[in-house]
């Protein structure tokens, strides 16, 4: 589903559409033509990634106002709409429709455009420009990931903010020691602290500067924005020995809707804990959603205010240069380049959205209300209720991993209950004292077993919630 807004003039540039790790996140292309695939602040119509029967992927859109091809299936390789049946290829010919005569010629006019798509370091991006051809140059590269013995976890999320306070908040360091306290093994609330800045660089295309913690006197960490869509906060450390090694958190954001947004975030680095190595991928997913569900409250609530009060930010932040500079950047940055966005809220200026967010794309007001008000499990009715506050919508549906690992669980859940229930009746005929200890021994491995599933079911599915909010 694309918001349309504005074609890109003369400016070209590459945008994220998905990730691709086979077996550990990121579901197929075709999930994401049931979902929000690909949404640009530059886009004038419905567009759909798809793979192609040759492996390829293309991205198409559609004029048509009365159906999305991105709510479409892929049948043999081809695209078709869900309403009537249209079937389109990767090079955006139409090569089937149902309602005209076998001996009938499609028109040429009910072909679809296409737009140039590369695939790098796992990445799938997309080329908006109308006007200026792909240049190759300008595809994103993250020298760290190319360096060797380089591992990364990734993980995706869709959530209930706008594009830019989800930017801001990866931009903030100073909140992390209080938020996410002990949610991983670097984040305590008494490291909270000063921090240092020195921004290196200012252009159109964003910023990038150094930071560290006042306490240690130096500045190691190396953030870069890059519009629209790229941020990274990259650190060299050097062991005893002296050899160096490379740490990049990555972010990939884009919008899905007015209020929405999809982020994908890749930790990695040349060195990995040995303890690391223990855990699943899954666990990393799950606590990934924690750290996000930690902050989802307050951002849906401040995307809320934003679109309330309609004012620049420095009308209602409050901007220290000790923890905020990135912001207070970003919010700048705005300034100059905003008159190019379908709205922005940016540090002295600003151009509200025309017209309110329509259903499809719910108001984070809505979605802020109802979980500040309900702190139930799941954040909003059961897991399997289509909204955003949900860490089965916002993750595990988009994540092949996760979604694998869920319907797993749930199968020796149930099996194992059933295995119980089995072996107690068989426990209660059984004759003999010993049969009757040891059938009732392992009915309850058995249960313990699904009890241990349910649980790692629930720390896939179940939104964390503050203690203090807790039912």
């Amino acid at each position: 589903m694309i918001v349309v807004r504005r074609k890109a003039k003369g400016i070209g540039s590459w945008r994220i559409i998905i990730g691709l790790r086979s077996g550990t996140h990121f579901t197929s292309p075709r999930m994401y033509l049931m979902m929000h695939l690909l949404v640009s602040l530059c886009l004038t119509s419905s567009s759909s990634c798809i793979k192609m029967a040759t492996g390829c992927y293309t991205v198409i859109k559609i004029d048509a106002p009365t159906a999305k091809l991105s709510e479409g299936q892929l049948i043999d390789g081809r695209l078709e709409c869900l309403y009537h049946g249209w079937q389109f290829e990767g090079n955006g010919k139409c090569v089937k429709i149902p309602q005209i005569p076998a001996d009938a010629k499609i028109p040429r006019s009910v072909c679809v455009k296409t737009y140039d798509v590369k695939e790098s370091q796992g990445v799938v991006w997309v080329w908006m420009s109308q006007t200026t051809p792909p240049n190759p140059e300008k595809l994103p590269w993250f020298e760290n990931f190319a360096r060797p013995g380089f591992q990364d976890t990734s993980t995706i999320h869709e959530l209930p903010y706008d594009h830019s306070i989800l930017l801001e908040n990866l931009m903030d360091p100073a909140h992390i020691p209080i938020s996410h306290d002990r949610t991983d093994w670097t984040a305590k609330r008494e490291d909270a602290q000063a921090l240092l800045f020195e921004v290196t660089e200012r252009t159109h295309r964003g910023f990038a500067g150094w930071w560290g913690k006042e306490k240690d006197g130096s500045m190691p960490n190396f953030l870069r924005f890059d519009a629209p869509c790229v941020l990274q906060n990259n650190r060299e450390l050097v062991d005893k020995d002296g050899e160096k090694h490379y740490f990049t958190g990555l972010f990939l954001c884009r919008p899905t809707g007015q209020g929405k947004s999809m982020l994908i975030v890749r930790f990695g680095g040349t060195k990995r804990s040995p303890l690391a190595k223990l855990f699943p991928k899954w666990y990393f997913h799950q606590n990934a959603s924690k750290v996000f569900e930690q902050d989802m409250g307050f951002l849906s609530s401040q995307n809320e205010v934003l679109m309330k009060e309609k004012v620049p930010t420095k009308e209602l932040y409050i901007n220290l240069k000790s923890s905020d500079t990135w912001v207070a950047e970003y919010r700048k940055w705005m300034d100059k380049v905003g008159h190019g966005m379908p709205y922005y809220f940016g540090h002295s200026t600003l151009s509200p959205p025309k017209l309110p967010a329509v259903v499809e794309h719910a108001p984070a007001g809505l979605i802020a209300g109802v979980s500040a008000s309900s702190p139930a499990k799941g954040g909003i009715g059961t897991m399997h209720a289509p909204n955003l506050a949900n860490r089965y919508f916002r993750h595990v549906i988009h994540c092949k991993g996760c979604s694998s690992v869920v319907k797993a669980f749930t199968a020796w859940k149930n099996g194992l209950s059933a295995a119980a229930l089995v072996l107690t009746a068989l426990a209660i005929l059984a004759s003999s004292r010993q049969w009757k200890t040891f059938l009732l021994l392992s009915a309850t491995l058995c249960l313990g077993g699904a009890y241990a599933c349910s649980t790692a079911v629930a720390m896939n599915t179940t939104n964390f919630i503050r203690v203090h909010r807790r039912l």
